[in-house]
């Protein structure tokens, strides 16, 4: 016999509780205002302050930070997911990543809060992916080691619709953080400051309740793979010929979630710049709730349907032409009732997509003992759009064509994810 419980490898077959739900999902809120916060309004205006004596323009300033954080998150969550497959901890596999790395997000933010330069931005930036993406590898991975196969579109649904809520929430955290731009630049600097300061504190808050709360099946040292440096790193690849439906999945998720990383990178700017909006960080509030009203109206609904009708792939490929269609909309019609009707529409197809695919990842996932490192992997391709889009987005913006250009882009990218899903097989 193991020294794990039987349950700790083993395919899931009780049914979650609303509780466990609500708690995975409130620690995955939390994330998310870590990330979403900077992303959205606290880096695009420090951008703006740091970019005069540095020889770049704000655009590409934002680009370049965002860029090297990207990087370090390619590598973190499937690192982390990696060592939480290995941790035979008391506390479980997961819970003790969740509660580090949520601490080690919220010290990253501050860190930033203070940044005085660049360099200083640029390191708060890979320090909050870095930690944070330890707490997401953890908080990914326990779905698929606690819930059924065919509950996994429901609890994908509200794991997607803590994703957008807490993108709302961060971007709230942030807009009130700032302050108008009119006012000195040493109280905006208290501003960004304070809205930092808030997302630290969600961040940290928000996972208590499911570490606290809820177990975490533990591995026994007897279930733990000997350690090399070589069969470790070796299996962070994952060959396209021998699991050819984890590389069509993975590549479909890479190229819709490029195309919406080409579409919100500028939204700031886009609607200073190119919009004349007279209030913009205002405005990307409004648009984030607008298209977080659409997303919670489809993200649960989505996956239960799923569910209920026991297949993935229609749902993935319809969402992914909507959100393509939207994004065209965008590049032909650019006025700001437009942005609110992509807003609205990027919404909808967002929302099916993040609860359906999610369960598709899961249910193409190779082995059980490495379910956190395999989704670390997939979870790459959230992370590498985030470098490959602001390589696209800046030349495009600045050289190419502009802001139509880059939407148009953003649309022929995303369509292509829409129709490659077809090339699964295994999964209906």
């Amino acid at each position: 016999m193991t020294a794990a419980p039987p349950h700790a490898l083993a395919e899931p077959v009780d049914r979650v509780g609303g509780g466990w739900t609500a708690a995975l999902s409130l620690a995955n809120v939390a994330i998310w205002v870590g990330w979403y916060g900077p992303l959205q309004i606290l880096l695009a205006q420090q951008a703006e302050d740091f970019a005069p004596g540095t020889g770049m323009s704000k655009e590409t300033l934002l680009a370049w930070v965002t860029g090297v954080g990207a990087v370090v998150s390619l590598f973190a969550n499937p690192f982390f997911g990696a060592l939480s497959d290995r941790t035979t901890a008391r506390w479980g596999r997961r819970r003790p990543w969740i509660v580090a790395g949520a601490a080690g997000g919220a010290l990253s933010l501050l860190l930033l809060a203070g940044a005085g330069g660049l360099w200083t931005m640029a390191v708060g930036w890979c320090l909050v992916q870095l930690t944070l993406n330890a707490a997401f590898a953890a908080v990914t991975a326990a779905v698929p080691d606690r819930v059924p196969r065919l509950q996994r579109g429901s609890v994908g649904g509200w794991l997607g619709a803590a994703q957008i809520l807490g993108a709302v929430a961060g971007t709230g955290l942030a807009t009130m953080g700032v302050l108008p731009l009119e006012q000195s630049s040493r109280v905006g600097e208290g501003g960004i400051a304070a809205g930092y300061a808030a997302c630290a504190v969600f961040a940290l808050a928000g996972v208590l309740p499911y570490v606290l709360r809820h177990r975490d099946p533990r591995l026994g040292a007897a279930d733990r793979p000997a350690w090399s440096w070589r069969s470790f790193t070796r299996g962070f690849w994952l060959s396209p010929r021998r699991y050819p439906d984890f590389g069509w999945a993975w590549l479909t998720r890479f190229l819709i979630n490029l195309s919406n990383a080409l579409v919100i990178l500028y939204l700031l700017y886009y609607l200073r710049d190119r919009l004349r909006h007279d209030d913009p960080e205002q405005g990307v509030l409004i648009l984030t709730a607008v298209n977080s009203v659409t997303l919670l109206a489809t993200v649960v609904v989505g996956g239960a349907w799923s569910d209920r009708v026991g297949r993935r792939k229609p749902f993935v490929r319809w969402s992914g032409v909507l959100m393509a269609a939207a994004t065209a909309l965008l590049a032909v019609w650019q006025t700001w009732p437009s942005a609110i009707v992509v807003a609205a529409l990027l919404g909808v197809g967002l929302g099916v997509f993040m609860s359906v695919d999610f369960a598709l990842m899961t249910d193409v996932l190779p082995e059980a003992r490495d379910r956190g490192k395999d989704l670390g992997v997939i979870n790459v391709a959230n992370a590498l759009p985030q470098v490959a889009a602001p390589a696209l987005a800046a030349p495009i913006v600045t050289h190419l064509g502009g802001y139509r250009m880059l939407y148009l882009v953003a649309a022929v990218v995303g369509l292509a994810g829409a129709v490659l899903v077809g090339r699964i097989r295994g999964v209906d």
